[in-house]
């Protein structure tokens, strides 16, 4: 499964080893891979060490580019939310470094930007601000203030979003693509065991179903605003789908024998991403999806498209 990772050159990136060369700050980039942005009171109750101690290993880590870090506000004064750059640091002692580099073009898409829905209610969508249009009202997911949308639920149906096919434009070949996005099933209240079959399609070929295990609210997600009320949906699950030329994966565990080629990306101008969930599914079970400024990774749907150097 393509992954996000840093290649190191053991001469140019010495500053970078020497970051690595301590048992604290690899606990806790692995702490930061693990669970996710966290924040520094976080990161150093979980690992059992004085706050001074990680604030300086994370300004180590923050100054060699492998975690980034930003000032929120927090209930009482501000907080420091830490996340890890890379899920991966190889070091290669390669005289040309770039050859092997992973190449991609990347293209974020915001979470209210869908180009066609169908959906069921429960359902809704709101802004980092407050809710849009109606709550359980299916047609209030075409209001125009939807480009704002945050955060969106339904109980089955779809969102379909349709994203640039780059690939073509630059006439790369396409070795992997693959999508990223936080998600959880829907429950009224939460339930971290309330399994549901989430579907993926590709230009109307679908890829396979994964089941979200649950929809989770025994915390406050990261990002989730403060209006947000504690007994709703606060954050999901950071899931990577990739297709490839051997077939369809979900954090590296394949799920189907659809491969690269039954997409034909070559012969399409743009790519149609549907993020499902069937009523006749076997876990019917709701999706949340979290964009920007909701739960626990602050980002959009993200596609990748892979390419060889």
């Amino acid at each position: 499964m393509p992954g996000n990772f840093l290649l190191v050159d053991p001469v140019k990136d010495a500053p970078v080893l020497r970051a690595l060369a301590s048992q604290t700050r690899v606990d806790i980039l692995r702490l930061l891979i693990g669970n996710g942005p966290t924040n520094v009171n976080e990161i150093a109750e979980t690992l059992a060490l004085p706050q001074s101690s990680v604030s300086a290993n994370i300004k180590i880590l923050e100054e060699t580019g492998l975690i980034l870090a930003e000032t929120r506000k927090a209930r009482k004064g501000m907080q420091k939310i830490c996340r890890a750059a890379y899920d991966e640091v190889i070091v290669t002692f390669k005289s040309d470094v770039r050859a092997d580099r992973d190449e991609f073009i990347e293209v974020a898409m915001p979470l209210g930007l869908y180009s066609n829905c169908e959906v069921t209610a429960p359902c809704g969508i709101c802004s980092k601000e407050g809710v849009i249009g109606l709550l359980d009202v299916p047609s209030s997911f075409l209001e125009p203030d939807r480009m704002k949308t945050a955060l969106l639920w339904f109980t089955s149906g779809f969102v379909e979003y349709q994203f640039p096919n780059n690939i073509n434009l630059i006439k790369a070949q396409c070795r992997a693509l693959e999508v990223l996005f936080e998600v959880s099933s829907e429950v009224p209240g939460t339930d971290p065991d309330w399994p549901s079959d989430i579907s993926l399609s590709i230009n109307g070929v679908e890829l396979g179903a994964w089941t979200s295990p649950g929809d989770f609210g025994d915390k406050r997600g990261l990002f989730t605003p403060s209006w947000w009320k504690l007994a709703g949906s606060q954050y999901g699950m950071l899931k990577s789908w990739s297709v490839n030329g051997k077939g369809t994966y979900v954090d590296g565990v394949k799920i189907s024998n659809v491969r690269l080629a039954d997409l034909k990306l070559e012969v399409h101008r743009s790519i149609r991403l549907r993020i499902e969930v069937k009523a006749e599914a076997k876990h019917p079970g709701g999706i949340n999806i979290f964009g920007r400024g909701f739960g626990n990774y602050d980002q959009d749907i993200v596609l990748r498209l892979h390419s060889d150097p």
